[in-house]
């Protein structure tokens, strides 16, 4: 059978809203100052915690990485505790993934976001069980871009890597993907925007309602 593994943040959701939150709670418990806006600095949100932590330490004028350890529990705390506030799907995620699962497709989550987070995330926005199994970043000793982390999403999903293709929207997605041998389709409303065709994945996908035809295209119909 076909696989499709998905990315999670900037690839199934926006997340950049709360993310940017949880790293301003740190910031205003700090010096009771947002650091990050919500737009400006949603790229690196998706670059996780730590970089968020470091941009707004380094407005404030220092970067202190046991400043950024400390933050650290502080930001997962917020965040968990208010993961889908400001975060939604891309339109058209969830009849998207019901009509690859209607068309024998296995799927699957493979993200570098801590595996936790994610499982809650997925319940939330009322998608987890669309996925066979899903893998996050401390779901094993590797992480994206490591292939392995990317082939045993695979296995637990029941599928093979010659048969699979990887959705996402970053050179890690890329890197991971090129790095099994698998194709990769990244997404060009994601937080890359169209610059994620410098990156020379197999396929763009620039709207969920394409993905059928994507897909065919690299031959897994």
């Amino acid at each position: 059978m076909n696989s499709v593994v998905f990315d999670l943040d900037g690839t199934l959701a926006d997340t950049s809203g709360d993310l940017i939150a949880a790293a301003n709670a740190c910031f205003q418990s700090l010096n009771g100052r947002d650091m990050l806006d919500a737009e400006a600095d949603a790229i690196t949100a998706f670059h996780g915690g730590r970089a968020m932590l470091r941009l707004g330490l380094k407005r404030l004028g220092e970067v202190d990485e046991a400043e950024v350890d400390r933050m650290y529990p502080i930001l997962i705390d917020h965040y968990r505790d208010n993961i889908d506030v400001h975060t939604f799907l891309y339109d058209q995620v969830p009849e998207t993934l019901g009509r690859l699962k209607g068309d024998g497709y296995l799927l699957g989550v493979c993200t570098n976001k801590p595996e936790a987070l994610a499982e809650v995330l997925l319940q939330r926005l009322g998608i987890r069980d669309m996925f066979g199994a899903m893998l996050g970043a401390d779901s094993l000793p590797w992480r994206k871009p490591d292939p392995r982390h990317l082939t045993e999403t695979i296995t637990r999903m029941g599928g093979r890597p010659d048969r699979a293709v990887l959705i996402g929207d970053t050179n890690n997605d890329r890197d991971a993907a090129r790095n099994a041998a698998i194709p990769s389709v990244l997404v060009t409303f994601g937080p890359e925007g169209n610059r994620v065709s410098q990156m020379n994945p197999e396929a763009l996908l620039n709207h969920y309602s394409d993905l059928p035809r994507v897909l065919s295209e690299l031959g897994l119909s």
